[in-house]
């Protein structure tokens, strides 16, 4: 495995610590964020987060800000977790912070299955957002893709299970599931681009430290 497992509580002070200047997934989307001409305004804002994480040694974003909509996914993820392992049959481990030993990333799983041959992504969205995966293409919703595909990248994972669950439908309504593989990922062309954002993250935080002569 290229990483190393950090069993701390997800939102903890411990968490937010071990996420601290690497690029993780629920953040994937923003690197890789474009606009037509410069940098995109999302691309820019987490590059300067990361810098900052770097330099002070504190998180940026443990502002600990949950909404009703965030909280209902949080207590429901358990139940959540229960229906994926009823519909496959697979049986789900858990981690905290997993980070990657080579590279300023890390991802935090919601599940994983035989030792990190399969990873789980569970969301509890809004009943008209998880209707609106039922009636889509069937495949995850583009929104996710960048996040599923950084877990892969991270994990080394063959493919990744993705679950939408919402109790308050029918019960043949109430999950929806699609699985991506590896092979259908391109993680080379992820890899790529994560490791050049990283080296702008870097270059940046020499630049400021030589010339401020801070070590």
């Amino acid at each position: 495995m290229s990483f190393i497992i950090i069993n701390a509580e997800q939102r903890s002070p411990e968490w937010f610590a071990a996420r601290a200047g690497r690029l993780t997934g629920s953040r994937a989307a923003d690197m890789l964020a474009t606009i037509k001409s410069g940098e995109a305004a999302a691309r820019r804002d987490y590059r300067i987060q990361l810098v900052t994480e770097r330099l002070t040694g504190q998180p940026q974003d443990d502002s600990g800000f949950i909404s009703a909509a965030m909280q209902r996914g949080v207590d429901l993820e358990p139940k959540a977790r229960l229906a994926y392992e009823s519909l496959t049959g697979n049986v789900v481990g858990q981690t905290g912070f997993l980070s990657h030993l080579d590279f300023m990333a890390g991802c935090s799983l919601d599940g994983h299955v035989d030792c990190f041959k399969g990873i789980l992504e569970l969301k509890v969205p809004k009943s008209a957002t998880h209707l609106r995966y039922w009636r889509g293409s069937g495949d995850v919703p583009a929104e996710y893709m960048p996040q599923v595909t950084h877990n892969m990248w991270v994990t080394g994972a063959d493919w990744c299970d993705f679950l939408s669950f919402d109790d308050r439908f029918p019960p043949t309504l109430q999950t929806f599931l699609v699985r991506v593989k590896r092979e259908d990922v391109d993680i080379a062309g992820y890899e790529k681009k994560a490791l050049a954002f990283l080296e702008e993250v870097d270059a940046e935080v020499n630049a400021i430290k030589t010339m401020t002569g801070v070590k």
